[in-house]
């Protein structure tokens, strides 16, 4: 796979793709991810990406001009053009599991009141947003989008159940809780369910803490 990202924060966008299980997947050819300064495209001598709103408004819009001349640098045939906006599709595990089977991202960034809206009518594919906030730049959900994607990709983990085992493997379900040793901290014990060998019992004990937890936690994902 191969993804780029368009931002006003390069550095920000790739920081936390430069460690751990990302990197390595990076290191071993799994998946390459650059991040490109949208001033590069600028034509203005001094670089402004933005403009004032037409029809007034507070605040400042990303300019069509070096966003179309950045998509048109970089697109290929197969390329999926994301922008990343608090007004986008919801991203949840079912969106990265299909954005995981792409070859070509292309992530743009939304900074300031967002982009002007020719750049979605002509040129986005998808919209995105990683939940119901504002954050200071785009980059930031483009470097969460690339993580949830980029360690489905065969060969990023070590343990390829890993990814079928997490929370959100089943959209209506959280994750059972689990431990580890010692088998009693400070007088809080492991259950001795999962201590009994009894692949069934735990099994079911699982799923029943799954669906508590999932109650308590996350009522909107339960099944009505």
């Amino acid at each position: 796979m191969h993804i780029d990202i368009v931002t006003l924060f390069p550095e920000v966008a790739l920081a936390p793709l430069s460690d751990s299980i990302i990197q390595r997947a990076r290191a071993a050819g799994i998946v390459e991810v650059f991040a490109h300064q949208l001033r590069d495209w600028s034509e203005d001598k001094h670089k402004r990406v933005d403009d004032t709103l037409c029809g007034g408004g507070q605040g400042m819009l990303l300019k069509p001009e070096p966003v179309f001349a950045a998509v048109e640098a970089l697109s290929k045939p197969e390329t999926q053009v994301i922008l990343m906006t608090p007004q986008g599709r919801p991203f949840k595990q079912a969106v990265a599991r299909e954005l995981s089977r792409k070859s070509h991202l292309l992530i743009l960034c939304g900074h300031y009141e967002g982009v002007d809206y020719r750049v979605i009518e002509a040129l986005v594919d998808l919209e995105l947003s990683i939940g119901d906030y504002v954050l200071t730049n785009g980059a930031i959900a483009a470097a969460v989008v690339c993580d949830a994607v980029i360690r489905l990709l065969p060969g990023a983990l070590g343990d390829e159940r890993s990814s079928e085992e997490e929370s959100f493997s089943d959209p209506n379900l959280l994750e059972a809780p689990a431990y580890t040793r010692p088998v009693d901290f400070r007088g809080m014990k492991v259950p001795d369910v999962l201590l009994s060998g009894h692949h069934g019992k735990i099994s079911a004990w699982k799923k029943e803490q799954a669906e508590r937890r999932t109650a308590v936690n996350r009522p909107d994902l339960r099944k009505d």
